[in-house]
């Protein structure tokens, strides 16, 4: 009875040694651990221009973990195997410089576990642009301004405030001389004391003695600082040789005083002839 307990004894821990073996692998020695295997290839994240970052997206890998990953950044030119390692470029993430613009980026992939190791090559960036310029600066002097294919530089009203004034520094009638009693045209343009032409003036004018010409209401000057009335003379404007006609005319901005502010006055005239 010794004996036969004896060998049961050892069957059963036989067979728990076979178990423990084919779970612990010291049967037929260790279980194999499985190398690393990409499944879905490296990528890169990121803007391909001149001071962004690149990130590295390391892709899918299989084999028994931990995985542990290492990075080398390439710069590659339009020719097929045309990348070369860009020094100390090694870190997941890489800072497109200079030297990148008008090439192409790749990232390699090293893939490391107890089983040993694999590579993997992601796809090529676009081309590298510069870096964006930054905006030009603003020109200096008032806000606003608008060059004019006249070489003069328009300001809108609100950028002329004392000490500047306003200027009625344009004059024009037409005809010229005025030979008959139909309307005629008043030009005027308004500049400002440092020469800037001023859009969004208030211009007023009117005839003296005030009899002579029909009342016209106050307009505001064009991006080009002009503005022009039609005008209708009366009855009583005097169509004689050598004469002239003495027109008021006030420029100011709006919500300023009449008389106060950059306002300005002028007094101008027209030629005047016979009845043609």
């Amino acid at each position: 009875m010794k004996t036969r307990g004896r060998i049961l004894v050892a069957a059963a821990a036989g067979a728990l040694l076979a178990t423990l073996a084919s779970v612990v692998g010291i049967a037929g020695g260790a279980t194999a651990a499985d190398p690393p295997t990409v499944r879905q290839l490296p990528s890169i994240q990121g803007t391909a221009r001149e001071g962004a970052t690149l990130t590295a997206r390391e892709g899918e890998w299989g084999g028994t973990q931990p995985i542990t990953f290492a990075y080398q950044w390439r710069r590659c030119t339009n020719q097929p195997g045309s990348c070369t390692d860009i020094a100390g470029a090694t870190a997941k993430t890489y800072l497109l410089v200079k030297a990148d613009v008008s090439h192409r980026l790749r990232l390699l992939v090293r893939a490391t576990n107890s089983a040993g190791s694999a590579s993997a090559l992601s796809a090529r960036t676009a081309i590298v642009r510069p870096a964006t310029s930054p905006p030009p600066p603003p020109p200096p002097g008032p806000a606003g301004q608008i060059k004019l294919a006249d070489g003069k530089t328009s300001i809108p009203v609100t950028s002329v405030s004392a000490p500047q004034r306003l200027v009625v520094s344009e004059v024009s009638f037409t005809p010229s001389p005025i030979r008959s009693r139909d309307p005629f045209q008043a030009r005027f343009r308004v500049s400002d004391t440092r020469g800037y032409v001023v859009r969004g003036a208030l211009v007023y004018m009117i005839g003296i003695p005030y009899n002579r010409v029909a009342v016209v209401p106050e307009k505001e000057t064009g991006t080009d600082g002009y503005v022009t009335f039609s005008v209708q003379p009366t009855a009583q404007f005097p169509l004689v040789p050598g004469g002239a006609l003495v027109v008021f005319v006030r420029a100011r901005k709006p919500g300023e005083n009449l008389l106060a502010g950059v306002s300005t006055r002028r007094l101008v005239q027209a030629s005047v002839g016979a009845a043609s």
